[in-house]
C-alpha cells in the first residue's frame, strides 16, 4: 500500500475541478479519493477495486449510503494515472484516464468541500485546483 494524503479547511465551491496525477502501486488492490467535510461526512467515495473489475462510488454521512457501480475500469496497478474530479451543486463528474467520465450525484446536497483524502494504492505525484 502506498502512502495516504489528507487535506482539511479547504474551501472548494461549486465548479471546481481537481486534478490527481500519481503513479498506482504494484501490489495494489485499488485505491480511494474522499471528498466532503470529513471523513464520516463525504460527498464523493471514489472507489477503484482492481480486484472486483469495478469503480464504486457512494456517500457517507455518518453511515454509508447506497453504493454506484460502474464496470469501466481503465485503472492497473504498476500505472502512472491522472483522475479529474470536477465538483457542481448537483453532481460530481469524475473524468478517467481514458477520457470516459463518470458522473454521481451529490446527495448531500454540499455547497463547499472542506476535506480531501487519498489512500490506498495511489501515491500522489501532483495535485491541482482550477
Amino acid at each position: 500500500m502506498s502512502g495516504e494524503l489528507e487535506m482539511t479547511k479547504l474551501d472548494l465551491k461549486p465548479g471546481t475541478t481537481l486534478k490527481i496525477k500519481g503513479r498506482i502501486a504494484d501490489e495494489a488492490d485499488g485505491f480511494v479519493i474522499n471528498l466532503g467535510h470529513g471523513t464520516d461526512k463525504l460527498g464523493l467515495h471514489f472507489n477503484p477495486r482492481f480486484k472486483e473489475s469495478t469503480i464504486v462510488c457512494n456517500t457517507r454521512d455518518g453511515n454509508w449510503g447506497k453504493e454506484h457501480r460502474d464496470s469501466h475500469l481503465c485503472f492497473s496497478p504498476g500505472s502512472q494515472t491522472k483522475v479529474t474530479l470536477a465538483f457542481h451543486s448537483d453532481e460530481f463528474k469524475v473524468e478517467l484516464p481514458d477520457g470516459y467520465e463518470l458522473t454521481f450525484p451529490n446527495r448531500l446536497g454540499y455547497s463547499h468541500l472542506s476535506y480531501l483524502c487519498v489512500k490506498g494504492g495511489l501515491q500522489v505525484s501532483s495535485l491541482k485546483l482550477n
